[in-house]
C-alpha cells in the first residue's frame, strides 16, 4: 500500500499529463504557438485536428469553433454532446438536400457531418460498454458512404481477407480509365478510423493523380468494434494482404506502391515494411522506434519503476487512482481509456505489458530505405520520437522536423495538413516515378 500511495502522490505532483517531464528546453515550444482552442490541452489539440480537416473538406471552420465555444474543458461528456449536436445539425442539413439535383453539396455536407460524429465519439471509451461507440459509428459509416458514392470516381469499401480476419479497406482511384497509377496505402493509429484519412491525405493524393487505399488493422476502429480483435505487432499480417489485393487491380502500378503511418502507425508502418518488400517507400508521420521506451520517456521515473517492479495489482491501483484523481490531465485518462478498450482489457499492467511488444528493435535492419520520418517539434505524445528512429535507420531515412514556429510543430502534422502533404508528397513524387511503369 505505501509503493501504490507513494506513486500516487509522485504522479499527482507531475500534474498526471503526458508532458510529464520537462520538455520546456526548446526555447520556441516555451511559450504558447498557437491561439488556445481550449483551456485544456488536450481538447485544444482534438479541436485542432478537427479544424485541420476543413482544408481538405472535413469540417467547416466556423461550425468547429461554435461547438469548441460550448465545449467544457476537461468534461468528456460535454465533448461528446457538443459535436453530437453539431453532427446531427449538419446530417440533418444534408438531408434535406436532392442529391441528384446537388450530389456536391450533399457529398460534403455529408463529409462534415461523419467528421463530425467520430469527434463525438472520441472521449467514450473510458467505459467499454458505452452503446455510443456502435451506434456513433454505425452512423458516421453509414453517411460517410453517402460522401464516397458522389465522389468523380466514387470510393469503395473492401473487405480483404487476411490471416483469421479481414482487413476493412477503402479504395479510391485517381481516375476512371485503368491506367496503371502509383498507389499509397495509408493507415492511421492508436484512434479514430479510416474515414479521417481521406481528409487527412487522400484527398490530397487524388490530386496529384495517384491512387490511395486505406485500411484499419486489428485494435483500430472497426476491427475492434465489429470483429473484437486487439493491435497486434505483427503489422506485416495487415499490410501484405493490402498489398495482395492491389496486385489485382489493373489500376494500380504495382512496382509504385509506397506505405504511410501515422501516429501510432510510425511505427506500424515500417514494421511492416521490414517484411513486406513490395513497396517502394515508407513514411512514418511521426516515426517511433520503440512504443514502449518513447511513452514511458513521458512519465514520472516512479511508474517505469513501479511497472518493472512486477506488480499488476499495485500498478493497476496506482493508475486507476490517478486517472480518477479531480487533477488527472485529460491526456492521461484519455490515453489510458484508448489503450485498455484498444486491447480490450481493464488492466493498466496488461497494457502497458503490451506496448512492450511494439518495438523495431529486432526488424531494424531488414527495413529497405528509402523511409520518410517526420517529427513533430512540439509533439504532445511522443516528443523525439522521430529523430530516434532516423538514427537507427541511418542513411535509409529521411528526416523531416515539422517546425513549431511555422505552425507545423503539432503531433503527426496536426493543424498544418496542407503544408505536411506537400512536403511529404513532393518527397515520394520521384521514387514513385523513378519506379514506376
Amino acid at each position: 500500500m505505501q509503493l501504490v500511495s507513494g506513486f500516487f502522490s509522485l504522479v499527482c505532483l507531475c500534474g498526471l499529463g503526458l508532458a510529464a517531464t520537462d520538455n520546456s528546453t526548446n526555447s520556441t515550444a516555451s511559450a504558447p504557438s498557437m491561439v488556445q482552442l481550449s483551456t485544456d490541452p488536450d481538447f485544444h489539440f482534438e479541436l485542432l485536428r478537427q479544424l485541420s480537416v476543413a482544408s481538405y473538406g472535413g469540417a467547416d471552420i466556423g461550425e468547429v469553433l461554435t461547438a469548441a465555444a460550448k465545449i467544457v474543458p476537461g468534461d468528456f461528456e460535454s465533448f461528446y454532446c457538443e459535436f453530437d449536436i453539431l453532427a446531427n445539425r449538419v446530417l440533418q442539413q444534408g438531408q434535406a438536400i436532392d442529391a441528384g439535383e446537388f450530389p456536391v453539396s450533399v457529398r460534403d455536407t455529408m463529409f462534415r457531418a461523419a467528421s463530425y460524429f467520430q469527434s463525438a465519439d472520441f472521449y467514450l471509451h473510458g467505459n467499454q460498454s458505452d452503446p455510443r461507440i456502435i451506434s456513433l459509428w454505425e452512423t458516421m459509416q453509414g453517411i460517410f458512404n453517402i460522401s464516397l458514392s458522389l465522389l468523380p470516381v466514387p470510393g469503395r469499401r473492401v473487405n480483404v481477407q487476411a490471416d483469421g480476419f479481414y482487413v476493412p479497406c477503402i479504395f479510391y482511384k485517381a481516375s476512371p480509365d485503368d491506367k496503371p497509377r502509383p498507389t499509397l496505402i495509408i493507415g492511421g493509429g492508436y484512434d479514430k478510423g479510416q474515414e479521417e484519412l481521406y481528409h487527412f491525405m487522400v484527398k490530397a493524393t487524388l490530386q496529384r493523380g495517384w491512387n490511395a487505399i486505406t485500411y484499419e488493422g486489428p485494435g483500430q476502429a472497426s476491427p475492434r468494434r465489429y470483429q473484437n480483435l486487439t493491435f497486434i505487432p505483427q503489422w506485416e499480417k495487415v499490410v501484405t494482404p493490402v498489398v495482395d489485393y492491389l496486385e489485382t487491380l489493373p489500376e494500380v502500378d504495382k512496382s509504385a506502391l509506397a506505405l504511410v503511418g501515422i501516429s501510432f502507425g510510425g511505427l506500424l508502418a515500417p514494421r511492416a515494411a521490414a517484411f513486406e518488400h513490395r513497396l517502394v517507400a515508407t513514411v512514418c508521420l511521426d516515426g517511433i522506434y520503440d512504443f514502449f521506451t518513447a511513452f514511458m520517456a513521458a512519465y514520472p521515473a516512479g511508474l517505469t519503476s513501479l511497472f518493472k517492479s512486477g506488480n499488476a495489482t499495485a500498478f493497476d491501483a496506482a493508475i486507476n487512482a490517478a486517472r480518477n484523481a479531480p487533477g488527472a490531465s485529460t491526456a492521461f485518462r484519455w490515453v489510458i481509456d484508448q489503450g485498455l478498450w484498444a486491447w480490450k482489457t481493464t488492466s493498466p499492467f496488461y497494457l502497458i505489458s503490451q506496448f512492450q511488444a511494439y518495438t523495431l528493435v529486432d526488424v531494424i535492419d531488414q527495413i529497405p530505405g528509402p523511409v520518410f520520418v517526420g517529427d513533430a517539434q512540439d509533439d504532445i505524445f511522443l516528443k523525439g520520437a522521430g529523430a530516434v528512429l532516423a538514427s537507427h535507420l541511418g542513411d535509409r531515412a529521411h528526416y523531416y522536423l515539422f517546425k513549431t514556429a511555422y505552425g507545423d510543430g503539432e503531433h503527426s502534422g496536426i493543424g498544418s495538413f496542407v503544408f505536411q502533404n506537400q512536403v511529404v508528397l513532393d518527397w515520394l513524387k520521384p521514387i514513385l516515378e523513378k519506379s514506376g511503369r
